[in-house]
């Protein structure tokens, strides 16, 4: 993907504001890690030059980083901040916010509105830091007046929302980096296989020269850190959406992060988590997500999907 004069501008001062990757030789690859996006990232490289995987290294980390600069909500001047604070009035996004915009519309028509980038401004009343501090019914009705893609007016490449609307491309952003670094990846070093790991949602494109599978661990949710599930991966992409870390607790009641932007409250009865291997990263996160909204129904939606998961 070619980019514009602003985003290699923004790419630049990402660059410039974190720590260079590391790069180690590790049995029979390379292992390059930064952290982007508020988590640990890496990326394991197959037998290759040491300037070739740090190339791949550097490429995929500024990738990361001008993704979360473009599109993180906490970011002051970004496209993001720009839109939250466009007090109603219309507004001329880019291609790339664009199409991210046309596929945010897509999965909340396929939630049937579960899922809905605009509320994200439910955390005004809902604070999940594993404390018992549940919110009133009151607060996030208050709240959740301000949720709702129907309410917003998209005509390419043109968004008006009402004040106060919010969006957070939180729910798919980590996604679309991955599949952005891989095949950034991809492009500097087509015949060296490499996975792409932010936070546990990752992507390999081509498979190992020996044949070899990457082997991959799923994190367990009862707070071991032992993996609950081993993956053999060669081509193809994880992607898992739970509430292992993000949940508050109140009489013995769990409440999930995972919000039905609907009713502005917590998912009920739904895994603790959910992974998903699809073609891409992009595509395992969407079933992933659409499953744990289903709630109890979670199990169901992914055989109809026939997809490969993991539950837990």
């Amino acid at each position: 993907m070619s980019m514009s004069a602003q985003q290699r501008q923004i790419a630049h001062s990402a660059e410039n504001a974190r720590a260079a990757p590391t790069l180690a030789w590790q049995d029979d690859h390379w292992v390059a890690q930064f952290v982007a996006m508020s988590c640990p990232c890496e990326v394991l490289i197959e037998s290759a030059p040491e300037a070739v995987a740090r190339e791949i290294a550097y490429s995929v980390a500024a990738c990361a980083w001008r993704i979360e600069a473009s599109y993180s909500r906490f970011l002051v001047g970004n496209i993001v901040h720009r839109i939250n604070n466009s007090n109603g009035a219309p507004l001329t996004v880019d291609v790339e916010t664009a199409n991210l915009l046309d596929f945010s519309a897509r999965l909340t028509e396929l939630s049937g509105g579960a899922f809905d980038i605009t509320s994200g401004v439910l955390r005004k009343a809902w604070r999940f830091d594993g404390s018992d501090r549940v919110p009133s019914r009151e607060q996030v009705d208050a709240v959740r007046k301000l949720v709702g893609w129907h309410k917003v007016v998209w005509r390419r490449p043109v968004l008006r929302m009402l004040p106060d609307m919010q969006i957070d491309f939180g729910g798919i952003g980590k996604e679309y980096a991955v599949d952005s670094a891989v095949g950034i990846a991809h492009s500097l070093a087509p015949n060296v296989s490499c996975l792409v790991n932010f936070g546990g949602d990752m992507a390999v494109r081509s498979t190992r020269r020996d044949g070899n599978p990457w082997r991959v661990g799923i994190e367990s949710c009862d707070g071991t850190n032992r993996a609950a599930h081993r993956i053999m991966l060669r081509t193809g992409a994880l992607a898992t959406s739970g509430d292992s870390r993000r949940f508050l607790l109140k009489d013995g009641v769990r409440y999930s992060h995972v919000l039905d932007a609907r009713t502005g409250w917590p998912v009920q009865n739904a895994p603790h988590a959910v992974t998903v291997l699809a073609e891409t990263c992009t595509q395992a996160g969407t079933f992933a997500t659409l499953a744990l909204l289903r709630g109890t129904e979670a199990e169901s939606f992914l055989r109809e999907q026939n997809v490969k998961y993991w539950l837990q």
